[in-house]
């Protein structure tokens, strides 16, 4: 059974439905459906090994997400299947994020995802370290185009663990691409809760300034915002640190799906930019 029919034979529609592809998906395949009642998004997706995507804990996310009001009602959610509403606005592209006035929106949003995600959370729920999984990654690549510098970025990995040192606990989205932000014209919403876990602060902070190329004045708001005062020389090394690794981490990410994703998107060009990132990323971490 395809994903369309799988949609249509769910019991929860009311009357007539209307399911069309969602574009810019690229981890999972995304539908927009209509029925009498309302407009949802389905997400169709299995667990993921390779990327330590376990839908259960997509879940248990989402729904805590939304408890926290930082993310869409789920509405239904089965094997390989999970319906949200859908949120009618503007999904934010890096320029957006960079836009006058967006980013402390944008700052605000994940400190509470950060703060207030943890009261809800029920059940199991997994964790996120970056550095793990830099290197199953390196495990997966062996034997493909990138097997030679390997070295390098395990080498790479190992220093920036090094150097972010000591970190405190929030529950991450860990996946902070402009995408993943909807601006409904009174607020934000932030969704895809697949790679969710528990982690350092560090990391979603330099994820989001590595996918959206935040300038350095940029960051250094986004530290004081998030942290409440100025970063020292001690948060900017370990942040730089992790933000290195937040953009080795995409780039790899990538790399995999080169040759395990058979969704249509140009994952070599993403490859390419995705490392263009890192290596700034890792030259502004070695001149610190």
């Amino acid at each position: 059974m395809d994903a369309l029919d799988r949609i249509r034979d769910l019991p929860i529609w009311h009357g007539r439905i209307i399911a069309e592809p969602l574009g810019g998906g690229i981890t999972n395949l995304n539908f927009r459906v209509q029925d009498s009642e309302g407009i949802y998004v389905v997400r169709v997706g299995a667990d993921i090994g390779v990327h330590q995507i376990m839908r259960f804990n997509e879940l248990a996310a989402s729904r805590a997400a939304h408890a926290a009001g930082i993310s869409p009602r789920v509405v239904h959610a089965e094997t390989g299947i999970l319906v949200i509403d859908w949120i009618e606005g503007k999904t934010l592209t890096a320029a957006d994020v960079r836009a006058e006035g967006m980013l402390p929106r944008v700052v605000d949003l994940v400190a509470r995802a950060h703060r207030d995600i943890p009261n809800y959370i029920r059940g199991p729920v997994l964790s996120f370290w970056v550095f793990h999984v830099i290197r199953d990654y390196a495990g997966t690549l062996r034997y493909t185009r990138h097997e030679l510098d390997l070295a390098g970025y395990l080498a790479a990995c190992a220093r920036l663990e090094e150097a972010v040192g000591r970190v405190e606990i929030v529950f991450g989205h860990n996946d902070l691409l402009p995408a993943n932000f909807i601006d409904d014209g009174k607020r934000l919403w932030l969704i895809d809760w697949d790679y969710a876990g528990f982690n350092s602060p560090l990391f979603d902070l330099g994820g989001l300034a590595a996918n959206n190329a935040l300038s350095h004045a940029q960051e250094e708001a986004m530290l004081a915002q998030y942290f409440g005062k100025p970063a020292d020389a001690d948060l900017w090394r370990r942040y730089r640190a992790m933000k290195a690794a937040a953009a080795l981490r995409e780039a790899m990410w990538s790399m995999v799906q080169e040759t395990h994703s058979d969704l249509p998107v140009d994952y070599l060009a993403y490859t390419d930019n995705a490392l263009a990132a890192y290596r700034l990323a890792l030259t502004e971490f070695e001149q610190s």
